[in-house]
Formats: C-alpha cells, structure tokens, sequence
C-alpha cells in the first residue's frame, strides 16, 4: 500500500512520508492544551489530560519507523474567518477518518497511528461531558501536537509548508508506520 499515494488520491493538497527520527516533538507544546486555548482541555477522550502523558505519547509515535505527513491548505474569507477555520478543520478531519480507515483495514489498528488536527470533533459533543464512553471509538481521532508534533517544524523536514498565503489555513495529519 503506497500511503503517500492514497491521501493524494483522497484530495490532501500535499503528503510526503518521512522518517520518524526527523520530526521536531515538542513536549511543550501541552502547555498549549493546558491553556485550554481550544476548549477542549479536560473535555474531550482524545485530549490532553485524557490520553495520557505527552512523553509516553511521544515514546508510542517514536515506535514507528515511518510517517506520512499530509495537509490541506483552505482559503478563508479573511485571516479573521474562525467559521471558515473550524469548517475547514472539520473538512479536513473527516478526510483524515476515510484515509485512517483505509489504513487500519490494511494494516491493523495495532500497525499505525493516525493522527489528525485539532482535537476530535467527530461527535457534536464529547460523550465525556455526560460521563459516558466514547461513542465512537473508532472515530475518534487525537490530534499530532497532543502528541507532541511540532507541525509548524514540519517544513524544515519536507516539502510541506506551514504558511502557505495570506488567506488561507492549513491543516496537518499523519499516519505513523513501520
């Protein structure tokens, strides 16, 4: 299976597989979450504090040999389009849920990792909030900088720029391999 191939099929603007021992990871990059900047701190299965610590995390990404990294670049309104941003994210995470699911039929959740952007948006609210199991398991997706990817370092490994033009977003994902 070419991955590379398969997200650029499945309309990601740009993929590129890289080895693992490139990527930049950030550990601070939790403070981040701490802050609750998203909203999502403490309130989603798939975020920060819920998934675990951001060492182990980085120690489950660092098992794998391999990733491929993919982004969709949106255009927005303007650079204050949040509604744009958040459809754009939405947009691009559900891409994120078909490749992911390509992937895991071939190689076993137990082989990969996905990871998407932000955090999981995938039901209209986290079934945390009412104490109960996650809904959708195998929907759920964790975003690369919980894990402590440094995405806006992505560009100093690949072709994948962070900035892309005034106007626009950009979104990241991976899959992680051997």
């Amino acid at each position: 299976m070419h991955i590379e191939s398969l997200c650029l099929k499945s309309g990601a603007s740009n993929a590129e597989e890289i080895e693992i021992n490139k990527i930049t990871f950030s550990p601070e990059l939790r403070s981040l979450c701490e802050i609750n900047s998203c909203g999502r701190f403490s309130r989603n299965y798939t975020c920060p504090p819920n998934i675990g610590e951001v060492e182990d995390l980085i120690a489950k990404v660092k098992s794998f040999k391999y990733a491929v990294i993919w982004q969709n670049i949106y255009s927005l309104e303007d650079s204050f389009d949040f509604e744009g941003m958040m459809d754009s994210q939405k947009k691009h995470n559900a891409m994120t849920l078909e490749i992911a699911n390509h992937v895991y039929g071939k190689l076993g959740r137990e082989n990969a990792l996905v990871l998407g952007a932000g955090g999981c948006t995938t039901c209209p609210e986290c079934a945390m909030q009412t104490a109960e199991p996650c809904r959708n398991s195998e929907l759920a997706l964790s975003s690369l900088e919980a894990y402590g990817i440094n995405v806006s370092e992505i560009g100093n490994i690949s072709n994948l720029k962070y900035i892309n033009g005034q106007n626009t977003v950009t979104y990241f994902s991976g899959i992680f391999y051997n």
